[in-house]
């Protein structure tokens, strides 16, 4: 079994209420191939919500308690990301998912690219909260842009 991203099956969960439809995902999702998560649903958000970003560093950092999630009106966020990176760890370990594809660049998601922090819409190397749980625990995350390379090795 795989995890996705619930926005990328078509849910409209985004942080402004929108979603990042992939039809590839949608159809495993609908084969029942693929379970749909979204970690900061999981963490007690509700849609909409504020922007965050991670500020000080990567969701590596965040779990190591070095950085933080902040919200677009400064407000931290650190526990509600981590106690979703918690629930979407959880979820995984019992479906006995190996691989995970969540949507690219988000605090919690992202898995080459994050937000900088800065909330001026430019981008750093790093991995989100999730992520960066999920592959501490030898699960392995790739974004969308991978997702070929996901199906391809996950059910071939």
């Amino acid at each position: 079994m795989m995890l996705v991203s619930s926005c990328l099956a078509g849910m409209k969960v985004r942080y402004n209420g929108t979603d990042r439809l992939d039809e590839r995902i949608r159809q495993l999702v609908q084969e029942k191939k693929a379970i749909m998560v979204c970690p900061e649903l999981l963490g007690g958000f509700q849609t909409p919500r504020p922007p965050a970003e991670i500020v000080g560093g990567t969701g590596e950092d965040v779990l190591d308690g070095r950085a933080k999630v902040i919200n677009k009106f400064g407000h931290d966020v650190t526990d509600m990301y981590v106690a979703g990176a918690m629930k979407t760890l959880q979820t995984a370990q019992e479906v006995g998912a190996t691989t995970v594809v969540l949507k690219e660049n988000s605090p919690s998601c992202g898995s080459s690219e994050i937000y900088n922090g800065s909330f001026s819409g430019e981008k750093r190397a790093g991995a989100g909260v999730t992520t960066a749980l999920l592959r501490r625990n030898g699960i392995r995350v790739l974004s969308e842009e991978k997702m070929a390379e996901a199906i391809r090795d996950h059910f071939e």
